[in-house]
Formats: structure tokens, sequence, C-alpha cells
């Protein structure tokens, strides 16, 4: 039997590529893309295979850390894991984690766009691709990394008093979450656009130049863009020759 310790740590990893592997082929399909492919190869900083590398760094400081995390923990973890948690305080759970996380990751990342030396030096990595895809998701520089997504998990993790088992389920749904909004896409159906205003057309505002001093919320609820004024709304138009293109809505003055 596999411990939840090392399924909480390895299964959002897994399911990262898995799910971006399914958008990679769903790509093919013009008539959904954000941006055209053409777009994609000429306005991209960095090949995908210096993505991949990048990404698989990332996820190994995450899995040293999580395993770290769990062996600190473990002792008074285990004993919930081992519990018949009712579903109202796993729900509570999940959403005390996704708040801790999107305030985490809300005010870290902002702070990376207006500080210049952090965002020449760490944050411009990820801005690298101008034209977002899944397996892209976490294409970060290092720092960044273990600031925004290892902490930012730990924090979530800690705050939340979820079990292992509890945080397998978490991480890899807040793993698909973020894949789901890096895959330049507008998939029709997809439940993710209908129950969060934080999507894969909210992101991609955000990696265009004009949207760079906003919407920086990530992964799940756009509150702190609205509550601090950071909010651009944008409007889906279809672009000429297939597909979906998110602009600044008409209403909307810097």
């Amino acid at each position: 039997m596999v411990s939840d310790e090392i399924l909480g740590t390895f299964a959002p990893i897994i399911v990262y590529w898995i799910y971006s592997g399914i958008y990679f082929l769903l790509g093919s399909f013009d008539n959904y893309r954000l941006h055209s492919k053409k777009d994609e190869i000429d306005k991209n900083l960095v090949p995908k295979s210096d993505v991949v590398k990048g990404v698989l760094l990332q996820q190994l400081v995450q899995a040293v850390v999580a395993l770290l995390l769990f062996a600190v923990t473990g002792s008074s973890r285990e004993t919930l894991s081992n519990q018949n948690t009712s579903m109202f305080v796993l729900a509570c759970q999940f959403l005390t984690a996704m708040m801790v996380l999107d305030t985490w990751q809300y005010f870290m990342h902002r702070y990376m766009h207006h500080n210049k030396f952090l965002y020449r030096h760490v944050h411009s990595q990820h801005h690298r691709l101008v034209v977002p895809y899944a397996f892209g998701a976490l294409y970060n520089h290092p720092l960044e990394g273990l600031i925004l997504d290892t902490i930012g998990g730990a924090l979530s993790f800690l705050i939340s008093g979820m079990s292992p088992r509890t945080s397998i389920y978490f991480f890899s749904f807040a793993t698909i979450k973020t894949v789901d909004d890096h895959c330049g896409l507008w998939l029709p159906g997809n439940l993710f656009h209908m129950f969060f205003k934080n999507n894969s057309a909210y992101h991609d505002v955000h990696h265009q130049l004009y949207g760079t001093k906003y919407n920086f919320s990530q992964p799940f609820f756009v509150m702190w863009d609205k509550i601090l004024g950071t909010y651009m709304p944008y409007s889906l138009e279809h672009r000429e020759g297939g597909g979906f293109e998110a602009r600044p809505a008409k209403e909307w003055k810097d």
C-alpha cells in the first residue's frame, strides 16, 4: 500500500502531466484557442524543451518540501487520516485552503510585478510565455516556484488543518485548476468556466502587455482583484481566422 504522504506528494505531479497532456492534444482544435498556433510560436520567448525542464525542477523542489512537511506534521495528521471526517469539515478545510492559497499568491504575485528587481530577475521568466499553454502552467523561476506555489501550498495545508489524505484531493484539484487557467483554450461545457470567474481567459488577459498590472488573482477566486482595484473586465470575441480572443471590456477605463 502506498502511504497518503507519498500520494499527496506525487499524485498532483502525475495529474499535472496527464491533464496538461490532454489539453496539449486539444490544442489542435483551432476554433477553441485563445491565440493562434502562429502566435504561440512567434510571441513566446522560450522553447518548449526549456519549459519542460523548468517545470520538472519546480516539481522536484515541491516534492522535497512536501515530504519534509509530512514528516514534521506526520504524528498529528496521521490521526486525522484515520478518522471519519464529516463532509462539512472537509468542505470547510477545502474552502479555507483555497482562501489561504489565493490570498498568499495574490499578494506575492502582485508584489513580484511591482518590485522591478523581482520582476526583471524572477517573475519575468513566467511571462516569457506570452501565449500560455497547459504544461507551461508551472514554468517559473525556481525562487518564484518556492515562494508562490510551494510555500503557499504549505500554508494552505497547515492552516486548513487537513490530513495528508485530504491533501491528495486538494492539491490535485488545485493542480487541475492551475493547468486549466493556463491552457489557452476556451472549451464549451468547461465546468471551471461555469463556476469560476478566474479562468483561462481571465488569466490570459494578465499575460498580455495591457493586462500585466491587472488580474493577479490565482488560482481560484477574483475577490482580491475586485477589492483592491486590480480587476480588469474583458470580453470574449471571435478571432478572425477561428478561435477566440480576450479583450478589455469596452466600458473599461485605465
